[in-house]
């Protein structure tokens, strides 16, 4: 279930991102002003601006994964250098190819791993403690920020946009 959750589902939601990016763009397009004014844009002026949070939600991704299959040292660094909408475009690409490295088996004592992080100051958490109350939750909170940061500057996406496809069946 774990694998389910940080790879599959994480993964679906980062596409999902790269999806309602090509919106922003082609709404920028439209109506003929730069992306650069989407990726600064924010929702509050305390709150972290469009690119800040998905470097956040691309981080929480893929240090979350290591952490719980306890390969943190392997993790890709990125610079949080991204300007434009190709290189953060790029950095959610370099991160769903890291997630898809990993295979099921690597999540088989994750629940029970002690996790920390430096700003805990010493303190853990359990994995499933981690997943559950830090991992999951900090990421869908910056892909729907960054979600609603481009809703509310007119681009024109909804939930369908943010949930995308689902496995729908026809009924038995």
């Amino acid at each position: 279930m774990i694998y389910k959750i940080v790879v599959t589902q994480f993964s679906k939601m980062l596409n999902n991102l790269l999806a309602i990016l090509s919106e922003a763009e082609k709404y920028a397009g439209e109506k003929k002003f730069e992306t650069g004014v989407l990726l600064q844009a924010r929702l509050a002026p305390d709150q972290f601006n469009l690119i800040r949070q998905i470097q956040t939600a691309c981080d929480t991704a893929k240090l979350g994964v290591a952490r719980m299959a306890g390969t943190e040292k392997d993790a890709p660094s990125h610079a949080d250098t991204e300007a434009t909408m190709g290189e953060i475009r790029a950095r959610i690409e370099s991160v769903i190819a890291y997630l898809g490295s990993f295979k099921p088996d690597a999540f088989g004592n994750a629940a029970a791993r002690r996790i920390t992080q430096p700003r805990w100051n010493g303190k853990s958490l359990s994995g499933e403690e981690f997943l559950l109350q830090h991992v999951i939750p900090n990421f869908y909170f910056h892909v729907a920020a960054a979600y609603a940061i481009l809703r509310h500057n007119g681009v024109p996406i909804g939930k369908k946009n943010y949930l995308g496809d689902m496995p729908y069946r026809d009924p038995a």
